[in-house]
């Protein structure tokens, strides 16, 4: 069973690991992390090609922190993850969605909401499009509030 497990560095995606590192555990799953960079095109923006680039690789750096992170956790766990991606892209959904899809990943264990939660929704716009369009069966992580 491969597990992917989309990493963004908030509280809900680090419990979203903690649930992974329990299947691992308990079903021999394997856990591919992912932590989807956004990717800003100069279409719209009134910065320079230099700017947008510096901005880009700040945001894939993160992104590379954030997994380097996950494995240290995991590593603690006794688990390791089999494949590790930083993807840059204009639609985090669409990446996990992509992934999972080129992967053949079994179980998508996602938080409910990640970095940029709102009191207002229940679900994150990411976890709500991941598990709409997902091709595979999406476990979403909740902290009790």
């Amino acid at each position: 069973m491969k597990i992917l497990v989309p990493v963004d560095g908030s509280e809900y995606s680090m419990e979203a690991l903690k649930v992974a590192i329990d299947y691992a555990k308990t079903k021999g799953a394997n856990i591919c992390l992912i932590s989807v960079s956004p990717f800003i095109e100069g279409v719209d923006l009134e910065i320079s090609a230099s700017e947008r680039e510096k901005l880009n690789e700040t945001f894939t750096k993160r992104a590379d922190y954030i997994v380097q992170q996950a494995c240290g956790i995991l590593a603690g766990e006794d688990v390791i993850a089999t494949c590790r991606h930083v993807v840059a892209a204009s639609s985090i959904p669409d990446a996990i969605i992509d992934y999972a899809d080129k992967e053949k990943i079994d179980l998508i264990i996602i938080g409910s909401r990640g970095l940029g939660k709102s009191s207002r929704f229940k679900m994150g716009s990411v976890a709500s499009k991941v598990v709409k369009h997902s091709p595979c069966s999406v476990y979403v992580v909740k902290i009790s509030e």
